[in-house]
């Protein structure tokens, strides 16, 4: 075993933890306590659903390759720590793409399969596990099961969102989809209140592969809610862009004493990107990173948030009171003196995951990014949820550092189900703090 940071995005507890690399968890499974592993991938999530400080961390980058990919049907196995950048500088020269991609390009396959992530493309393509073919899975039982829809099909459905508590994936072999080009022709939708996002979004879903919006969470009055509405399709293949980005070419360097990114200059910075666009509606054809994963161009830009780190709170409710829902999330926070720096709005869609566990759901998704102010916070982020559970909602557990068991067991009732096909021996301190702290 050894010791290093294994820090969440978030920063929330940051110290050294232990860890083993998956060629020596395959020689310790036999004598694997209980509760005593947890598979690590690259480290994005915001909360505590990738620790487990009681025990040892398998770290997933240590095997790493691409074990194939056909040209042909677009299908791609791996290992279990490759990341999604990974797979793109593979398919893109051949004219394929992630189906589904999360904000940053930087998660290994692996943890996108165990946090069922979505896109902006939820409305048209559902969650990242609709498009898993199969995953090998290593019990502590010794067991290497091929999991998928007919082999092992309650296992594969546990594992996919299961936040890496069915065992340690090893490979996955996921069927990318065929496009003209990686990159994106975008349509930028100006508008100056909440309520226009929501009289256009469904013909916009209706007519384009991706969505999202941002919002500005500090605009108040008349304004309140106004943001940009991004959609986009890939664009023809005469697009002239390279398609590959040149690597990462800022960093921040370390974590300032203070949070740089507070209300005084995240208002200035909303002003600007909200005028940056024209009234109406903006067609262009962007590079993909930048439409799909614009904050990798900055390294560790989590640590813009300072020494005491971030709070992300997702949120997902049906869309009958969704207008009035996103406002009081918005105006709760402002009451509260806290600036949100990703303020992020979608609609999903109805295509179901195959997971036992997964987030999305019909409805609307708003997320926000809080620097973390202590006590004042964590009472905010339990305003919030209780908004969310009153509307028939739920939180995001894969982005969660604080919610309370009774708010996890609202949001997803299933939970003893994926409970009963745990491997004994994973764990999470997330899995400690809400599941286990519940009547069986």
């Amino acid at each position: 075993m050894t010791d290093r940071s294994f820090d969440s995005w978030g920063r929330i507890d940051c110290h050294p933890r232990q860890s083993v690399s998956p060629d020596a968890y395959e020689n310790l499974w036999d004598k694997a306590a209980a509760g005593a592993f947890l598979p690590f991938g690259n480290g994005r999530s915001y909360g505590d659903s990738c620790h487990n400080d009681q025990g040892a961390l398998i770290d997933s980058r240590m095997r790493s390759r691409i074990l194939g990919f056909d040209p042909g049907t677009g299908i791609v196995s791996c290992d279990a720590g490759v990341t999604l950048h990974a797979i793109l500088e593979q398919a893109i020269p051949h004219r394929f793409f992630l189906p589904v991609t999360p904000g940053t390009a930087a998660v290994t396959v692996a943890g996108a399969v165990a946090n069922d992530v979505h896109g902006k493309n939820h409305h048209a393509r559902g969650t990242f596990g609709r498009h898993v073919l199969r995953l090998t899975l290593l019990r502590s039982t010794g067991e290497l099961l091929t999991c998928s829809a007919t082999e092992n099909p309650n296992l594969f459905r546990a594992t996919i969102g299961g936040m890496g508590l069915t065992g340690l994936i090893l490979s996955v072999d996921l069927q990318l989809m065929k496009v003209p080009s990686p990159h994106i022709q975008q349509h930028a939708i100006r508008f100056n209140r909440l309520e226009d996002y929501f009289d256009m979004v469904e013909r916009v879903d209706g007519e384009h592969e991706y969505s999202v919006a941002w919002i500005d969470q500090l605009a108040t009055g008349k304004r309140a809610g106004r943001g940009v509405l991004l959609a986009g399709d890939h664009a023809d293949a005469s697009c002239e862009f390279p398609d590959m980005p040149r690597s990462t070419k800022l960093s921040v360097p370390f974590s300032p004493p203070f949070n740089l990114l507070n209300r005084f200059t995240l208002k200035a910075f909303n002003e600007f990107y909200f005028r940056k666009e024209k009234r109406g509606e903006t067609v262009t054809t962007v590079k993909w990173p930048g439409y799909f994963h614009p904050l990798d161009a900055i390294g560790q830009w989590n640590l813009l948030y300072g020494p005491k780190g971030l709070y992300q709170h997702q949120s997902v409710y049906p869309a009958d009171n969704a207008v009035l829902i996103t406002a009081r999330l918005m105006e709760t926070a402002r009451q509260a003196g806290h600036a949100s720096f990703l303020t992020v709005l979608k609609k999903f869609g109805e295509q179901r995951s195959p997971a036992l566990f997964s987030f999305p759901r019909p409805g609307f998704t708003l997320t926000l990014d809080f620097a973390n102010q202590g006590e004042q916070t964590l009472k905010l982020l339990d305003r919030l949820d209780a908004i969310v559970i009153e509307a028939g909602g739920a939180v995001n557990p894969y982005k969660d550092a604080r919610m309370s068991p009774q708010t996890f067991d609202s949001s997803f009732p299933q939970w003893r189900q994926l409970e009963k096909m745990r491997d004994p021996a994973m764990v999470s301190n997330f899995w400690k703090r809400t599941a286990l702290a519940l009547p069986k």
